[in-house]
């Protein structure tokens, strides 16, 4: 009997010191945020003086009360907000301002260029990202070097090479036929737009972009014309959702906003030139519309000086405005929004410029926010994870100054960033 007795308090105590051991690994892993204001982003509301309890890469609970032996970072003066999110961005690129120096340089120094880029996108507060465009699945390999923990980068959902007809947007167009130009996602006629869905597919892209239309920032294209037949647009967003992947379409014109929305796609890129029509349109068949109102005021007083052609400072003078006025109209209609810039075309880390537009457009402060969380998060097919400050969601947690809801620009001047339960930017 004394020997079972004894057996047993040994194996109590092993017991109790592997509980100590346990409750002690779990707690050092714990984090807390003292939050001075928490944005719902739901409802609008502000939630005030709360401690957000962080787990691993998640949020584990919102509090008034602070675990013992748990790390604490001190934001009582401060706004939380979600990571924002990003959804037209074009994080790959040469780093040069000259607009020609891609034709010159190693595209390698555009990889490299990406690298740079994400910092400055994360930095900003901007914790997702879509990358609707790079050429040799460049996106690719960031996206999975930054999943890797070997760079810091916003998460990354990328496009590989945009699909486009010969001569079209998405082709290069720049130098004379001699020297066989053409970029790496060109496909033309039903079967061969399918083969290159798959191609993207087969390396590991998270959507499919394609152009519609023609394009600002490309020679030789009419912005409002459109470039693929309806069957050929049908072809690539059968061959897409057969596996589960969304499709994105780049389309300024009104014809090719309407070929695009019947043909089934998730959202169109830029819509500058939607009417009532399409508009309801896009709202009976409930496809997303991305549009970037900032970037025409970079391009139109920066353009010239980076050495963007007139033809294509032409092009932006007659879209920028008119693309403005058709976001008022997205937003009038009840058209479903989110937030994409465009980033590229001005420089990265200016993504939370394009806010304080969107509310002299239409939106209300707290709609232009949900826009990059809350609605962006669902077009990412992450609404359980992403654009909002609760238990289960990935802990991407941003903080300003001042309460956005009064002050969208404060979103400009983010002082705390973190994602993935990771700490990229503090202020103390």
């Amino acid at each position: 009997m004394g020997k079972i007795n004894k057996s047993a308090a040994h194996i109590i105590i092993f017991l109790v010191f592997l509980s100590i051991f346990f409750v002690g690994t779990l707690t050092a892993e714990q984090l807390a945020i003292k939050a001075g204001f928490i944005l719902d982003t739901k409802t609008g509301q502000l939630l005030k003086d709360k401690t957000i309890i962080i787990k691993d890469n998640q949020i584990f609970e919102i509090t008034d009360s602070i675990p013992p032996n748990t790390k604490i970072i001190d934001l009582s003066d401060s706004y939380l907000l979600p990571g924002l999110i990003d959804m037209h961005t074009h994080i790959i690129g040469n780093l040069s301002k000259d607009y020609s120096s891609n034709l010159f340089q190693s595209p390698h120094r555009s990889t490299i260029g990406g690298v740079v880029n994400a910092k400055k996108t994360l930095m900003a507060g901007f914790t997702s990202v879509r990358n609707v465009g790079a050429p040799n699945f460049m996106d690719v390999a960031l996206r999975n070097a930054i999943n890797a923990d070997e760079v810091p980068g916003p998460r990354m959902f990328v496009s590989g090479p945009s699909i486009g007809i010969t001569g079209g947007h998405c082709d290069k167009n720049e130098l004379n036929h001699e020297y066989e130009q053409s970029s790496d996602g060109i496909a033309d006629g039903p079967w061969e737009v399918r083969k290159m869905v798959r191609l993207n597919a087969k390396y590991g892209v998270d959507l499919i972009k394609f152009c519609a239309t023609g394009g600002v920032f490309s020679k030789g294209t009419k912005v409002g014309l459109r470039q693929y037949t309806l069957e050929e647009m049908k072809a690539m967003v059968d061959e897409a959702h057969t596996r589960g992947i969304k499709i994105a379409a780049h389309a300024h014109g009104t014809e090719g906003i309407e070929y695009a929305i019947r043909a089934g796609v998730d959202s169109i890129e830029h819509a500058s030139f939607l009417d009532i029509k399409t508009a309801k349109l896009a709202k009976k068949y409930g496809v997303t519309l991305v549009m970037d109102i900032y970037n025409t005021e970079y391009t139109l007083s920066q353009g010239e000086i980076n050495g963007i052609p007139e033809e294509n400072l032409k092009k932006d003078l007659e879209t920028g405005e008119r693309q403005r006025q058709s976001f008022s109209l997205a937003v009038k209609h009840g058209v479903n929004l989110v937030y994409g810039t465009d980033s590229g075309v001005y420089p990265h880390g200016d993504n939370a410029k394009q806010f304080s537009r969107m509310a002299t457009y239409g939106m209300s402060p707290l709609e232009a926010i949900q826009s990059a969380t809350i609605g962006a998060s669902k077009l990412l097919g992450l609404s359980e994870k992403v654009g909002q400050i609760s238990p289960g969601f990935y802990a991407d947690i941003i903080a300003v100054d001042d309460n956005p809801l009064d002050h969208l620009e404060t979103l400009e001047k983010v002082t705390f960033v973190m994602k993935n339960g990771q700490v990229f930017k503090n202020p103390n």
